[in-house]
This record gives C-alpha cells, sequence and structure tokens, in this order.
C-alpha cells in the first residue's frame, strides 16, 4: 500500500505551533517576563496559525509553503534567546556593496 505525500502545509502549520509553544515555555520555566507585546505577538500568531494554517497574507514575505513570515521568524528568535537570557543583538541586516580586501591601483 503507498501512502500519500506529506502535506506540507499541515507540517508548516505544526511545525509553527510547536515552536510557538516551546517558546512560550522557555519563557515560562526561565522566570522570564515577556513584555506586552511579545505576549500578545505570540497569541495572535498561534491563533493566525490555528485558523488560517499560516501567519502572513502577503506572499513576498515568506515562502509558499512557510507558516511564518522572514520577520515573524526573527521576533521568534528574539523572543526564545530572552527566554534562554542569551545576549540580545540588534538583527544584522544587509551590508550593502563593500569591497573586500585593498582595491587595486588603476592602471593609466
Amino acid at each position: 500500500m503507498k501512502n500519500s505525500p506529506p502535506d506540507r502545509k499541515a507540517q508548516a502549520q505544526r511545525a509553527a505551533l510547536n515552536a510557538l509553544r516551546r517558546a512560550q515555555r522557555a519563557a515560562d520555566k526561565a522566570g522570564v517576563k515577556l513584555s506586552d507585546w511579545e505576549g500578545e505577538f505570540l497569541e495572535s500568531v498561534t491563533e493566525r496559525v490555528k485558523t488560517y494554517g499560516r501567519a502572513f497574507a502577503d506572499p513576498e514575505k515568506g515562502g509558499a509553503g512557510e507558516a511564518f513570515s522572514v520577520m515573524q521568524h526573527i521576533k521568534l528568535k528574539e523572543i526564545v534567546a530572552k527566554a534562554k537570557g542569551e545576549p540580545r543583538f540588534p538583527p544584522k541586516r544587509g551590508g550593502g556593496f563593500k569591497r573586500r580586501g585593498k582595491p587595486e591601483p588603476e592602471a593609466e
């Protein structure tokens, strides 16, 4: 008997809900007080994932098979880092177009 391929959308939804639960549990276990915004973020994202299967509507903000947008992933990682007591550094954004190494002298 052949099994049908796994439903990627359902897998992404389960993974997202588990990640949200782990973040909340880690904060509770460590006794870290989440800000009102962080608590509301976890609750609202959980509700959206349960209702719609993903937490964002604009397909340009994340992958088609993903449950979180890119920024939601970053915020979730920040909450987990806060719960673990790790130092919080601002996210690294693009470095632009920088030259690497010494520039070569111009030939005349």
